[in-house]
């Protein structure tokens, strides 16, 4: 299901008609599918060149879609007007030690007031977005970093 929400995703996100690169096509096992992706809709490449990709989320409010690159710490955005761009760094590892591994953040949502919210590899927690979308800065506030009084291995 996780891979068919990301497909839905950028399917209904990407309807850039400017250099579109296009790639497979959506197999329909239940009619119903229409309803959600018109048939003939296939998904469409919007970046290249990350090490290894993770969020989504879609940000309806600002139109754009973000997603993460965990092992250089960056999120990126996508929006129809631009493609794709930086949007915050860092994004999981806050620290000033030089760390390798996976610092960045992988899982993406929107809480219930429209708010980023982010698991950081590299801090060991889920956290908040402080700043705006429109000024992203790396400024969070943890909701989460332990269980039971045990640090969060990787959230």
């Amino acid at each position: 299901m996780k891979y068919f929400s990301i497909l839905i995703l950028l399917i209904t996100a990407c309807s850039s008609p400017k250099n579109r690169k296009l790639i497979g096509e959506v197999e329909r096992l239940d009619p119903a599918l229409n309803q959600l992706i018109a048939p003939g809709t296939q998904a469409e490449i919007i970046g290249e060149g990350y090490t290894w990709s993770e969020g989504p989320v879609w940000v309806e409010s600002e139109k754009m879609l973000l997603f993460s690159d965990v092992p250089q710490n960056i999120i990126y955005k996508w929006t129809e007007e631009k493609g794709v761009e930086s949007f915050l760094k860092p994004s999981g590892y806050t620290g000033t030690i030089p760390r390798g591994g996976e610092p960045g953040s992988n899982g993406l949502t929107l809480n219930n007031e429209g708010q980023l919210v982010l698991c950081q590899h590299g801090d060991r927690r889920v956290a908040q977005l402080m700043s705006s979308f429109k000024e992203p800065k790396p400024e969070f506030k943890t909701l989460a970093d332990n269980y039971q009084g045990k640090k969060i291995k990787q959230p």
